[in-house]
Order: C-alpha cells, then structure tokens, then sequence
C-alpha cells in the first residue's frame, strides 16, 4: 500500500470524554494527506450493517467537521467539545460465531479500506485486534478508558475528564458533610485499577481512599484503620470527612459486590459503635456519627472533555494517521514520558489476555509509586497494613 486513500475508525466499548476528538483529529489530519476517513457506525457491528446493506460506503464518509454546517455557524467544529461518541459504540457482540465473524470481514471489505484505527480499551481492542488477524487488516489501535489500564500508556482517553468529575463531585460533597458533621463515602469507578479513585480522590480533598491494589478486601482491620483515621479527624476538631472507595475492591471475603460504597458506609458506621461498646473510648465521639454514600456511576464516563483530554487526542490522532503513512501497523499508540510513541499491540494484547486470565488488572497503580506516596504524605489513608496508635499518641 504504498499511498493509502480509505481509512476507516470506530470506537468500541464504553465510551469516554474525548473520543470525538480523536475523531476530528483523524480526519483533519487525513484530510491534509488527501485522504478519506471512513467512520464506522457502532464499532464491529457496522461492518455487519455494511454486509447486510444498511449502509454504503458513501454514506460514511466524515467531512471535516464544522464545514457542512450551513449558514453562519458554517466551520464551526464542535467534535473536540462533545463527550461520548458521534459513531456510537457497544461493548457486546460475539465474534467468535463463525456467521458474525464472516459479516464482519466481508463489511470490512466492502468498505474497501486501507486502514483502520480502532479506539478502545483493553477488551475491545483484543477483540478488533484478534479479528484484524484473521482478515488481514491493517490495525492501529488508540487506548481509550476512564479506568487508565491499558498496558504501556500512562494516560489513555477519557481518563483525565473522569479525574475532574470525581474531583467535583467531592468538592461539592465538601460542603454538605461539613454542614451535617458527616461521613460521606462516594464509590467511583476503575473496574480493577484504582487510577481514578486515587488520583481524583488526592485532587478532590479526600481523607481516606480505598483501591484494590492496596486493599485487597474491606476487613476488619482496614474498616478499624478507618475509623482510626475519621476518629483522629473528630479529635482535631474536623466533624465531617470523604471516603473514596473504588468498584474494585472487594467484600469482606475477598469477592467483588456491588454497592460497595453503601457496604463501606454501613461498617464504618457499625464498626464505630462496636468499638466503643468495648470500651475503646478513642473512638466514642464516632459512635453517632452519620455516614452516607454516593455512588457516581456513569456520570463519570460523560462532561466535556478537558483541555488535557483534547491535547491528548490531537496527538493520538497525529501519530496514529503518522504510522498509518509510514506502514508501521499492528500498532498502539501510547503517552510515554511526556510524549507520543507507539508499541507493539500484539504484545500489549498479550500482557491484557495473560491479565485477565490470572484475574488480575493489566495496568494498575504502582503501589510503590509517585501518586501513592502523594497521598500517604498528605496524611490520606490509603490502607497501610500496619496497626495505627492511639489518638492520644498520634495528637502528641
């Protein structure tokens, strides 16, 4: 392919702050090659739409966007301000069935592409990227996800949009805990990466922040450590507190639940009053305290994207249209070390499959790294294993 004319681009699973501005990039940048981008309508499943005839090639061709505006509001590009994503995007579908596998590659080539650039997290790209091999495609993936644990990119799309919802969230919970002297523990999202609860919880002011990496599972010892923590705050004359905690960390025996920011709401309060019925007397000005949860949810995958966020799909979608001109595919584009690069996406695909079949997360938090240090200096509690000293001793 020594001039390509045709690429394609979709966006696959969950979607994200700062996919339609990939987008826009792709095509602007495509455009300037005098080429054509082709975008593809619910990620894998438009390609089955193509074979069935729902849609021609023609009706998917994206213009720069802005430019088929009619009247005065012609050229104005709204794609980099827009959350979710204009192609639409699923995270279902069984590509492993033999006649959705052949709709797929024969839409594929009826498109006629020279390229495509799938944008996606871990599991959507595996599955686009095991297809890609069976139908000979020419691949560049580009890392997408509020949970930041793709393999060999430190930001991926959406990530740093997410940081600043939960960072506003807790901003404005601030002023409630503090009206009625309460607990509020707020849930956010990560799957199994405590990213998002750690980075948003050190910006947003948290006291306490619970992540799978570091808290294996809400026991006693931790939810102690807890009330050690809000206890100590009452103490200093600071009624009211945050909790973060992240989806993934799990019950008391160690298995995943849901609500678990109502779980962890509900023990600190029960665990603070048994403390005191035994005589702990440190944490009686806990005994009455209101705890209450707040479960984000999925607001956290919407908001217009941050300046950050739209930074990072410009040069996502430079470098990715860079390496489909320069025929390096089979590639990842990442954000290493303050810049652009790309990686090799089959051994990142590996790392994710080897991952998932041990059970563990493919990118999670360093638990020895910067962010986790942040917050230990900050006098965050962040689920330190060892036993915590009385309140007389740590007030001394």
């Amino acid at each position: 392919m020594a001039s390509p004319k045709r690429i394609g681009i979709l966006t696959s699973g969950g979607d994200c702050p700062g996919l339609n501005a990939v987008i826009r990039a792709v095509v602007k940048c495509a455009s300037r090659r005098g080429w054509q981008v082709l975008g593809i309508p619910y990620g894998t499943d438009g390609m089955m739409r193509v074979t069935e005839g729902e849609y021609q090639p023609s009706d998917l061709v994206i213009p720069e966007h802005g430019y088929d505006i009619p009247g005065m509001l012609q050229g104005i590009d709204v794609l980099q301000f827009l959350s979710g994503s204009i192609l639409g995007s699923i995270n279902k579908g069984d590509s492993r069935n033999p006649e959705v596998l052949a709709k797929i590659l024969k839409g594929y080539e009826l498109l006629g592409l020279d390229a495509l650039i799938a944008i996606g997290g871990d599991g959507s790209l595996d599955i686009i990227y095991e297809i890609s091999l069976k139908g000979g495609w020419n691949l560049i993936g580009i890392p997408k996800t509020i949970d930041n644990d793709v393999p060999f990119t430190e930001r991926s799309i959406g990530f740093d949009t997410a940081v600043q919802t939960v960072n506003t969230a807790l901003y404005d919970l601030t002023f409630t805990a503090a009206s009625h002297d309460r607990v509020m523990v707020v849930e956010v999202m990560g799957r199994d990466a405590g990213h998002l609860a750690l980075y948003g919880g050190i910006a947003g002011g948290a006291d306490v922040i619970l992540i799978p990496e570091l808290v294996s599972a809400l026991n006693g010892t931790i939810i102690d450590q807890v009330c050690h923590k809000l206890a100590e705050l009452r103490h200093r004359g600071r009624k009211f507190a945050l909790v973060v905690v992240a989806e993934g960390v799990r019950g008391e025996d160690g298995h995943r639940m849901k609500m678990i920011g109502e779980y962890m709401a509900k023990e600190i309060a029960s665990r603070s009053h048994i403390l005191c019925a035994s005589g702990a007397e440190d944490y009686c000005d806990m005994d009455a305290v209101e705890t209450r949860a707040t479960v984000l949810g999925h607001i956290q995958r919407s908001g217009t994207p941050t300046a950050s966020d739209r930074l990072l799909a410009a040069a996502f979608g430079r470098k990715a249209t860079d390496l489909i001109a320069d025929e390096r595919f089979g590639r990842l584009v990442v954000w290493e070390a303050g810049r652009v690069r790309s990686k090799d996406l089959g051994e990142a695909i590996a790392i994710v499959r080897d991952c998932h079949e041990r059970n563990v997360c493919p990118g999670p938090v360093e638990i020895d790294g910067t962010m986790v240090k942040v917050a230990r200096s900050l006098g965050i509690y962040v689920g330190d294993p060892a036993v915590l000293p009385s309140l007389t001793t740590t007030m001394t």
